[in-house]
């Protein structure tokens, strides 16, 4: 079946020019070309276009650039794997905006922070505590939204218990799909008494995650689809 590019765009409902950016990315295989010049779409272009526009909504551009030439390359295992494992992120996101949700109570902050004894923790007990890496906290000390203070003996850095607040908080607002700069204006308008706005922000991240796994199914579905129709053709 030879297909020509405005019959594509037309049933996907996007220009010929987002289907020559695809090829010039390399995410679908070069058509051949007519007489005339013009490209030859076929049912496998046709397949590899539905696909990158179910995938790209749940999982976003740069991974389909990443798994589309997977499939070029015929490997279809690596392909679904590497979907598993940002299905397995936001998964553990959900997870934790979970956590935090209960956390984030007013009374259950204070017994969050009442059963830290200590003083002064390490950025490898902080790291632990709100399960994030020790990278991540160093970022965010670069982008200036947090300030630990350091040992004067030592120089290392050391958190007190109210920095574990505001980081749970950055981790929440973070893990909500916001960029740092929207993280870091919430954080100047959030009081840290009053946890009612980061409540609000991690409900509707929640509620967005929950929209956001219905399209990463959708676009897995289409991947699968693309993959059986590759394995058919013999590759």
């Amino acid at each position: 079946m030879k297909l020509k590019p405005i019959e594509i765009a037309r049933k996907l409902d996007v220009g010929t020019s987002a289907l020559r950016h695809y090829e010039a990315w390399g995410i679908v295989p070069t058509p051949q070309r007519g007489a005339n010049g013009y490209r030859i779409y076929t049912e496998e272009h046709e397949a590899y276009f539905k696909c990158i526009r179910a995938m790209y909504p749940g999982f976003g551009m740069a991974l389909v650039r990443k798994v589309m030439p997977m499939l070029q390359q015929k490997k279809y295992t690596e392909a679904l794997w590497e979907i598993n494992r940002v299905q397995a992120e936001l998964y553990q996101k959900k997870q934790q905006a979970l956590q935090a949700l209960e956390i984030l109570k007013p009374d259950q902050m204070e017994s969050f922070l009442a059963s830290r004894k200590k003083q002064w923790y390490t950025i490898g007990e902080v790291a632990k505590e709100i399960d994030v890496p020790a990278t991540t906290l160093r970022h965010w000390e670069k982008e200036g939204l947090i300030a630990p203070d350091r040992d004067p003996e030592s120089g290392y850095r050391r958190y007190h218990r109210d920095d574990i607040r505001r980081l749970l908080i950055i981790r929440t607002v973070q893990s909500s799909v916001y960029l740092l700069e929207t993280v870091r204006g919430i954080m100047e308008k959030i009081n840290q008494q009053s946890l009612s706005e980061v409540r609000r922000i991690t409900m509707d991240s929640l509620a967005y995650m929950d929209v956001q796994i219905e399209q990463q199914l959708r676009g897995a579905h289409y991947l699968y689809k693309l993959i059986e129709l590759l394995k058919r053709n013999g590759g």
